[in-house]
């Protein structure tokens, strides 16, 4: 059996839970990983995560959309992340490569979250799971993704006119 990522880091006091989108996101990097490292059957992984403390809280659909998006999606996925990572996407720590194809996913299929929330939460998953500094990397290959999946969105942000 493979493991999961290491525990996330202690919240400090008087911080409010996650959100069920959070967790969903949580339990779908740890799916992913899991899958990433070992091949396991991603129905083997989605019965394994509903089984973990806390599942309950999380937003059950939003986990489905991600965990078998992603690996359903793999190959297109990694094809965007491709264009802007420094490496090849084998070559990406397990927790880094869960977290930007959950960001891709999500920009690419998950139009109700702006790109900056889909960031910000890829972001925030590599801080709680990651390495050292892997949450800036995540943020700048992210964001580059971004001009390319969401031009318009990015362009209004930035506050130039879409093409």
């Amino acid at each position: 059996m493979t493991e999961t990522p290491a525990k996330k880091k202690p919240r400090p006091a008087g911080k409010r839970p996650p959100s069920a989108r959070r967790r969903s996101r949580e339990f779908a990097l740890q799916g992913l990983y899991q899958w990433l490292l070992g091949g396991a059957e991603p129905g083997v992984i989605d019965a394994h995560m509903r089984e973990q403390d806390g599942f309950a809280g999380a937003d059950a659909a939003h986990f489905d959309a991600l965990l078998h998006g992603c690996i359903a999606e793999a190959a297109g996925i990694d094809a965007v992340l491709a264009k802007h990572v420094d490496r090849k996407t084998t070559e990406l720590s397990p927790i880094e490569h869960g977290v930007l194809m959950i960001g891709v996913y999500e920009m690419q299929h998950c139009l109700d979250v702006p790109y900056k929330v889909a960031i910000n939460e890829a972001v925030e998953l590599a801080k709680s799971y990651g390495g050292t500094d892997g949450h800036k990397y995540v943020n700048g290959v992210l964001d580059k993704a971004a001009t390319e999946l969401r031009p318009a969105e990015v362009q209004r942000a930035r506050g130039a006119a879409p093409r």
